[in-house]
């Protein structure tokens, strides 16, 4: 069994026990969060897919640490002209574990 759901304009496929990487969501570690806008599931009773979202349909999901991920670096060059601009940036994060995926 899988689902399809939306969050943070992005969409992710997962199953019961998955652990996803998510946008920084405002939850401490060992909270639930329900995500509601469920683009399709699938079971052993076959495939449903909504028209966009499918209704009563939602993703439970277990938060399990916020974070930053590893630091990539943006260096802005123009040539001949002596001018550089180095920058970092750290994407946040949640982790959250998939426990429940329902429908109506």
């Amino acid at each position: 069994m899988f689902a399809i759901f939306e969050f943070g304009g992005k969409q992710y496929k997962v199953s019961e026990g998955d652990v996803v990487f998510l946008e920084k969501m405002n939850v401490e570690a060992g909270e639930t969060v329900k995500f509601d806008k469920v683009l399709a599931i699938s079971d052993e009773a076959g495939f449903q897919a909504g028209a966009p979202a499918i209704e009563g349909a939602y993703v439970e999901a277990n938060a399990v640490k916020n974070g930053k991920n590893k630091k990539i670096v943006i260096l802005r060059y123009k040539a001949k002209k002596n001018e550089k601009k180095k920058q970092g940036h750290r994407q946040p994060y949640t982790k959250v574990q998939i426990t429940k995926i329902a429908k109506a």
